[in-house]
Formats: C-alpha cells, sequence, structure tokens
C-alpha cells in the first residue's frame, strides 16, 4: 500500500493514473512500543538516513509542571489511551497515552513510535 493520492475524486469519478506505484511511496507498519526493558530498532531511510525508533521501554522524561523540572522515572503501566482502547491492556504507547509512573500519572507528549525516547507532562 502506498502513501500517494487516492485513485477517486471526491465525486466519485477517477483520477487517470500518469505513472505506476513508486517504491518510496510505500509506507511503513506502526512500530507499537510496549512498556518493557529498552529496546531500539534502527530502520534506514532514504539518502542513506537511519532512523531509531523505540519498540520497548519502560523509563520516561516526566515534567513536572509545577516546580518545572524534568525527572527520569519507571513507567508501571499505561492507565488510559484514547488511540485504541485495546492498547491498555497490551501496554502499547502512543502520543496522548496516560501512564502511570513512580510519580504519578503522566500524559506521553512524544510519538514513542517515530522517536527514541518518551516524555510526558505530570498529571495533578
Amino acid at each position: 500500500m502506498t502513501q500517494s493520492r487516492s485513485k477517486r475524486k471526491i465525486s466519485g469519478s477517477r483520477y487517470r493514473s500518469y505513472r505506476t506505484k513508486r517504491l518510496f511511496e510505500l509506507g511503513n507498519l506502526p512500530r507499537l512500543t510496549k512498556v518493557g526493558e529498552r529496546k531500539l530498532k534502527t530502520i534506514y531511510a532514504k539518502f542513506g538516513k537511519k532512523k531509531k525508533v523505540l519498540l520497548e521501554t519502560n523509563i520516561a522524561n516526566v515534567y513536572d509542571p509545577k516546580n518545572k523540572k524534568y525527572t527520569k522515572t519507571k513507567i508501571i503501566t499505561i492507565v488510559e489511551n484514547k488511540a485504541n482502547r485495546h492498547f491498555v491492556r497490551r501496554n502499547i504507547m502512543t502520543k496522548g497515552a496516560i501512564i502511570k509512573t513512580e510519580i504519578g500519572n503522566a500524559r506521553v507528549t512524544s510519538r514513542p513510535g517515530q522517536e527514541p525516547i518518551v516524555n510526558a507532562v505530570l498529571i495533578e
């Protein structure tokens, strides 16, 4: 499946294709970041670029708005995930997920499937 334009217009009629699909238009499967020992994966992109993505982690950088300080804390579990309710029981983190840490509940602000780190903001 490609990440290119749809074959159909809003009216329902078809666009006439001027070329075939290209390899660089391919998308990737989502990397579902779980809670566990830190595990990274390197993905090779165009022009020799390397991307590191997070497969598993149990550490998060949590920002405390009251003290205005970051703390490196351990993730215990996932409390809530608006992206998919089944991600909670599978302990999968996405951006916007509520995680339970040692210092309290926090909302994930980074994108763990695309970045090698988990940042979060403490919820009162």
